[in-house]
């Protein structure tokens, strides 16, 4: 008994550790083309800067269609035949992803890579899924966190070696990118164990892996249904920085890539450190439920913010606010996580997934079509923070149906204490 606990506890502390390498790697190869994406898409379509910026919200809605299909199959199958191998899929499909991108003639073969990548459902799902498999209850927020600042450390690396090797050769960061999202296939292939037992599966079934059915399953747990669909429109929100920063930025600001990469990287640092260092914290203080709204308030004064200032470096000013919202995504993740059983587990991050899929259709679209038409110089003065208006506007709806939902359940009212050692 004395021996097997240390190696329990040391097999889950490296799981963990490679659950936040795989997401840490493929956050970076997904940050390293933010910074090239206007003058990739400008030079490959032959386009102005405001046209390239439609054509983005279409590359991105594609992504989103085929993962919004796809998101509950993964889920499913990962229910039945363990995470492991979802996770080295979606890793390789990434990678292959990335490869077809940088290598495209055209946007046609750049829309069918993203559509690759769509159909690999990306990692989020089955890795959200893995940590609830080896995290108790109590702890799943802050290590939900701790996912969440693996993204933000991607956003660190990414961007900034995207904007540095983007200003020789606009194609060089999706080369990098593939072979991150391979090396990370790689090294899963070798070190990753499986998290889902057998005797914790449950068979696979058609009718629950399909979005329709995934959302029939959400609606079991009203709690759950209520939370999923805040999560469905704070990731809504949530899509104004990755399918408009680098366009906002150069448009209102000026910024070439460098200054881009610069500007992303200093907020995934900003993020890090709160998602990373204080989710936890802020989550046994104050429980999931205030957590959550304190990340509300962080995203929504931001967006506000980002709508009015006049000039670049005051974008580094507002990122300390800013920082605090991915701990809402975290709490609320745990709030459902914890009302879902064990078995279920892939399936809810498949059914997650699917909506979070429905929001990178929409989000996108009208985040890059809000800022291409409020920026078109036809239109009179334009104003370049329509994007993050909107985006404050679905935040604050995502908060009062999430404080409609959770306001009778008395166990998210009160702080998370920790278990006594």
């Amino acid at each position: 008994m004395t021996d097997s606990a240390p190696s329990v506890a040391a097999d889950e502390r490296r799981a963990i550790a490679l659950i936040f390498t795989a997401v840490l790697i493929d956050s970076i190869g997904f940050g390293i083309i933010i910074p090239v994406l206007p003058t990739y898409l400008s030079t490959l379509a032959d386009v102005p800067l405001q046209e390239a910026t439609r054509i983005a919200g279409w590359l991105m809605v594609v992504f989103a269609v085929l993962q919004f299909l796809c998101g509950p199959l993964l889920g499913n199958l990962s229910d039945q035949f363990g995470r492991r191998p979802v996770l080295l899929l979606s890793m390789a499909g990434f990678g292959l992803n990335y490869l077809l991108m940088g290598l495209a003639p055209d946007l046609v073969w750049l829309f069918i890579g993203r559509a690759l990548a769509g159909v690999a459902g990306a990692i989020y799902a089955p890795a959200n899924a893995y940590m609830a498999d080896i995290s108790p209850p109590e702890k799943r927020a802050q290590r939900f966190g701790m996912l969440g600042a693996a993204f933000g450390l991607g956003f660190i690396l990414g961007p900034a070696l995207g904007g540095l090797i983007g200003s020789i050769d606009a194609r060089a960061p999706f080369f990098l990118a593939a072979a991150l999202a391979f090396a990370n296939a790689g090294i899963g292939y070798f070190v990753l164990r499986e998290s889902l037992p057998i005797e914790r599966r449950r068979a696979f079934d058609w009718r629950r892996a399909n979005p329709l059915g995934a959302f029939r399953a959400l609606a079991r747990h009203p709690t759950v249904i209520g939370v999923a669909f805040a999560i469905f429109l704070w990731q809504l929100a949530f899509h104004v920085y990755p399918s408009t920063w680098s366009f906002f930025a150069a448009l209102k600001f000026g910024w070439g890539e460098a200054m881009i990469g610069l500007s992303l990287a200093s907020s995934g640092l900003l993020m890090a450190i709160v998602q990373g260092g204080m989710t936890g914290r802020i989550v046994r203080a104050f429980g999931e439920r205030r957590a959550a709204f304190y990340g509300f308030a962080s995203f929504i004064s931001a967006c506000l913010l980002y709508t009015i200032i006049p000039y670049g470096w005051m974008a580094f000013l507002v990122q300390p606010i800013a920082a605090g919202q991915g701990v809402g995504g975290a709490a609320m993740q745990a709030i459902a996580s914890q009302r879902t059983s064990a078995e279920e587990q892939g399936e809810l991050q498949g059914g997650i997934a699917s909506l979070n899929g429905l929001g990178a259709i929409v989000g996108p679209l009208a985040m890059t079509q809000t800022l291409a038409w409020f920026s078109e110089p036809t239109r009179g003065a334009p104003f370049y923070g329509a994007a993050f208006l909107l985006a404050a506007a679905l935040a604050l709806a995502a908060a009062a149906i999430f404080e409609r939902t959770t306001r009778s359940d008395r166990s998210m009212a009160l702080p998370r204490r920790a278990p006594p050692v």
